[in-house]
């Protein structure tokens, strides 16, 4: 299965892995599996992290360098910028990044936020 990692279930896997749901957390951590990471989900915990809502655990280049070792990095594209302004969902651009990217590149994208569930032809794994 090849997952792209909402930011927060990134951030837990990095930093908290008992909030991650068995299932999630199975599938996550099955070496048969693809990982990936928006480059939009660095955008938004380094935004979270300098406005005090989340704690990057020392230096956050250093952070970022060990959370993206062995993850794929998803590309932001033209075609997932045009996805992203026209998805029927709520309006937080992060998300609607994200969920393009999962559409367009054609990952099963793993979160806990209800919102995201169920979009459309997006594959989705509740962390559950």
């Amino acid at each position: 299965m090849r997952l792209l990692l909402d930011t927060h279930i990134w951030f837990w896997l990095v930093s908290d892995i008992k909030r991650l749901g068995r299932r999630a957390r199975a599938e996550i951590t099955d070496a048969r599996n693809e990982l990936w990471f928006s480059p939009i989900s660095t955008w938004e915990l380094l935004t979270l992290n300098s406005k005090g809502r989340i704690r990057l655990s020392g230096d956050p280049e250093k952070w970022l360098a060990r959370a993206t070792r062995g993850l794929l990095e998803a590309p932001v594209t033209h075609e997932v910028a045009e996805t992203a302004a026209l998805l029927q969902m709520h309006r937080d651009p992060a998300d609607r990044f994200i969920a393009a990217t999962a559409q367009i590149l054609g990952l099963t994208l793993v979160t806990a936020d209800e919102k995201m569930l169920g979009l459309g032809n997006i594959q989705t794994l509740a962390n559950r």
